[in-house]
């Protein structure tokens, strides 16, 4: 059905308000999902809010404060207290931008903590600021490595953001061959999952998201080189405290977060630095397309262009089973 940004942002914090979470950190999240919703990505918005309500009231909300384990002038090490991912990823993304501020240069990982969102939404905040950004973090087994049907890593998503003149480059990726929000979606909508996605619990090639949720593993992206980029990234998360046994994704509650935060000006010049890759990005833009009707595009560029169209339409289409579902936890309050 269709919902005004207006309609679509009240419902999710009365919903996100109705489960215990502030004013401050229902704005917070209900901004990460809105954006997701304004960029096409409606799996990771209103229903990923449906996703994060249900594990807290499946695990029980034991949130303790965000604090601090170590420090230094250009790290961090937090302990998310088994809060919302996207509350402890924003902590630590706004540490890592202010140190860079004063030092150049920030890394900061953090662990205990739960559904981190989107690394490309913190990556534009990194970039605004004028900064190159990298994310890595992991989470739950859910991702059978390559030559394999168990799960023994999570999606491990991975990403890069680079400061333009205009639209930044943002490269976020999961290094599985579809994101847990996804193949969570379509179990709930009772559709079929992409072929060669996913196993089954005995290890059988399955399209059914449910399948391949209760027991299964999805498929690694990449073949054996995405599998040894997300084995990497598991192992960055492991360095941020995240623990190396993991329970199944229905019940996350140790994802791994690390983000470093580099001024380009420790090189140079800041703004020429911009300016390079802005004449990059009209280097690709010239390439020679494969299809005439298909120009080459870079990163994020689509998002921004999705984004724009969106906010000029005024609504998003959210499936009605999400938006009834989200309507029965905003009615509890």
């Amino acid at each position: 059905m269709q919902l005004s940004m207006e309609e679509a942002r009240r419902l999710l914090e009365a919903a996100l308000g109705a489960n215990g979470y502030s004013g401050n950190e229902t704005a917070i999240i209900a901004d990460h999902l809105m954006d997701c919703e304004l960029r096409g990505l409606g799996y990771a918005g209103l229903a990923r809010c449906v996703a994060i309500i249900e594990h807290d009231r499946r695990c029980g909300l034991r949130r303790r404060p965000i604090s601090v384990l170590r420090e230094t002038p250009v790290s961090a090490h937090l302990d998310g207290g088994d809060d919302l991912g996207y509350l402890v990823a924003m902590r630590a993304t706004d540490m890592a931008i202010a140190k860079a501020r004063g030092s150049g240069i920030a890394i900061v990982g953090a662990s205990r903590t739960h559904f981190t969102g989107m690394y490309s939404f913190y990556l534009e905040k990194v970039t605004q600021a004028g900064f190159v950004g990298m994310i890595a973090g992991s989470g739950p087994s859910a991702v059978a490595p390559y030559g394999g049907t168990q799960p023994r890593f999570s999606t491990n998503p991975i990403a890069f953001g680079f400061p333009s003149e205009g639209v930044p480059v943002i490269w976020d990726i999961s290094t599985s061959s579809l994101t847990h929000a996804e193949a969570l979606l379509a179990k709930r909508l009772g559709l079929p999952l992409p072929p060669d996605r996913g196993f089954d619990a005995e290890g059988r090639a399955t399209t059914d998201a449910a399948r391949v949720l209760d027991g299964g593993a999805m498929a690694v992206w990449g073949g054996h080189r995405g599998s040894g980029l997300a084995m990497s990234v598991q192992l960055l998360s492991m360095m941020v405290g995240q623990k190396n046994a993991h329970g199944p994704y229905d019940e996350p509650g140790d994802f791994g977060y690390l983000i470093i935060v580099v001024d380009p000006g420790l090189f140079g010049d800041r703004e020429g630095f911009r300016k390079s890759v802005a004449a990059f990005v009209a280097e690709m833009h010239d390439t020679r397309p494969v299809d005439p009707v298909a120009p080459v595009r870079v990163p994020f560029e689509r998002s921004a262009q999705v984004r724009a169209q969106t906010l000029a339409r005024g609504f998003i289409d959210v499936p009605q089973p999400v938006v009834d579902t989200l309507r029965a936890f905003a009615g509890e309050a």
